[in-house]
């Protein structure tokens, strides 16, 4: 399933960028399995564009999308959506679908835009995005999976690399400044004649119709691998349903997913008829390399209070706020009640009353959940209306969170380490982390301030410039490494070693530089 684009909301300059593409890709449809693929012929196999040339292109398009006031590094979010994401992945290598050379050199990375419509989209070079609104809309983990499933079989089967090939007649910045404009018009028509370079942009219309076939393939595809990963296949039927329940009762612009990828009763069938071949090796013995039937999916609970976390997240009305904490604070409120009501009092300031609900949350939670709620009373305790509140309850959940396994654990207990007295070694926890996960910009700018807490100016600096590059802002990166090299010369000297690494990242990132400059 597809985007509806980061790009749309913050219009002016983000028009004329590369971030043009974000909305075109995001409306590149999707299809199912792979082992049961014959009804439907080969679409080719991206030939016309080379891995290394959609990489760049995805890599141009995620630098926009780093920038844009929509994109959303939430630690608990990306963690949970990660959880579903790295069997699916690691499914389709299984299957065969991304063969190993794709497996390297694209992204395969998620990125999160806190928009409430419900969507998702590809993008060139394995960057995937997903809408706040499509968590909050889901029932089930197999739900969003399936969205998830469907997205990455796009990538893996190159549909984005077809379709630019299809107009290889076609700069590929303009084709996707004309698809922009096609979309557009669809929801706006003043984005619309923004976008529109000229008359032929129209004629475009028809090539996003071929997309269709490319649903179908994704459908197929995703469908495989979203079984072979151990999630149930009904979760693609149940969120067909969803969304076709959503085509007849809404026409206000909440799913433009319906727009971009409309549903058919082709696809629909498609997915039903899927189901006893998916559930009948079940009674006939284990799958032959596959996973348990669900062993992947998260508890139910779990996801209840995850898609209550987006839903409160994408939401910024005071209205609807002080409406969720109202609900959470009745008799008869759900986990999932009390979780959007501590999040909501959280995010309106009332912090006494944020934590009141978090351990009432607590006190009920069933075992699966208690990580996220201890996550959510750190989060509460390190707002700004929170300082002294029930430090030994802070100081508890840091020690706790910094001796966990999961980034959001590693990121809120780095942070309470910056606010408490007596902190643990986070320093030391960040650079483990970083030394596995070098783009990890969050964790290089929670690095660069602890860091500059304990007078360690240069690596300080140095962090900075790191969180920089890794979201492709190369200009800012070099202008940092620039910096540290201007410091004092008792700073300078007092690490050497660490005033080597910041000359040969320097070199690095001012060719990485030259290299953009030279592609644009």
């Amino acid at each position: 399933m597809h985007l509806s684009p980061f790009l749309l909301r913050p219009l002016g300059s983000r028009l004329a960028s590369a971030g043009l593409l974000l909305a075109a890709l995001a409306a590149v449809p999707v299809s199912l399995s792979h082992a049961q693929s014959t009804a439907l012929p080969t679409l080719g196999d991206g030939s016309g564009m080379s891995i290394a040339a959609e990489r760049r292109l995805g890599d141009s398009i995620a630098r926009d999308i780093y920038r844009d006031p929509d994109y959303l590094d939430d630690p608990v979010l990306v963690d949970y959506l990660q959880s579903l994401w790295q069997p699916l992945l690691g499914a389709a290598r299984a299957r065969g679908d991304v063969p190993p050379e794709l497996s390297e050199r694209l992204a395969w990375q998620l990125v999160i835009s806190r928009d409430k419509r419900v969507n998702a989209f590809a993008l060139p070079g394995g960057y995937l995005g997903v809408h706040l609104g499509l968590v909050a809309v889901t029932d089930s983990s197999q739900e969003l999976a399936s969205v998830l499933a469907h997205e990455l079989s796009h990538v893996s089967q190159r549909h984005i690399a077809r379709m630019l090939s299809r107009q290889e007649q076609q700069a590929p910045w303009l084709l996707g400044a004309m698809i922009l404009g096609v979309l557009a018009a669809r929801a706006n028509a003043d984005v619309a004649n923004a976008a529109i370079a000229g008359s032929q942009a129209v004629s475009m219309q028809s090539q996003l119709n071929f997309s269709r076939d490319m649903e179908r393939e994704a459908d197929r595809v995703g469908f495989g691998v979203l079984t072979t990963a151990g999630f149930e296949g009904r979760g693609f039927v149940t969120m067909f349903d969803k969304l076709q329940q959503a085509a007849r009762l809404n026409d206000d612009g909440s799913f433009p997913y319906l727009r971009s990828h409309p549903l058919t009763s082709e696809r629909m069938a498609d997915m039903r008829s899927r189901l006893p071949l998916a559930d009948a090796p079940l009674a006939a013995g284990p799958r032959v390399g596959a996973a348990p039937l669900s062993a992947a999916a998260p508890p139910p609970a779990l996801h209840a209070l995850m898609a209550a976390r987006a839903r409160v997240l994408a939401e910024n009305a005071t209205e609807r706020q002080r409406a969720w904490l109202q609900v959470g604070q009745g008799p008869k409120a759900s986990p999932a009640d009390l979780y959007a009501a501590a999040l909501s009092a959280h995010r309106l300031g009332q912090a006494p009353q944020a934590l009141a609900l978090a351990q009432r949350l607590r006190d009920g939670a069933p075992a699966a959940t208690q990580g996220v709620v201890d996550q959510l009373q750190l989060e509460i305790l390190l707002g700004p209306k929170a300082r002294g509140l029930n430090d030994g309850l802070l100081a508890s959940l840091r020690d706790r969170a910094l001796t966990g396994s999961t980034r959001a654990d590693l990121l809120l207990g780095a942070q309470a380490a910056l606010s408490t007295p007596a902190s643990p070694n986070a320093v030391a926890r960040l650079q483990q982390w970083l030394v596995v996960n070098p783009k990890d910009a969050q964790a290089w700018q929670t690095l660069s301030r602890l860091q500059a807490a304990q007078g360690q100016r240069l690596r300080s600096v140095r962090s900075e410039a790191e969180a920089r590059a890794a979201q492709f802002d190369f200009a800012g990166a070099a202008d940092r490494f620039k910096a540290a090299q201007s410091l004092s010369a008792a700073e300078r000297s007092a690490d050497a070693m660490e005033l080597a690494i910041v000359d040969v990242r320097r070199r690095e990132v001012e060719e990485q530089l030259r290299e953009s400059a030279r592609e644009n």
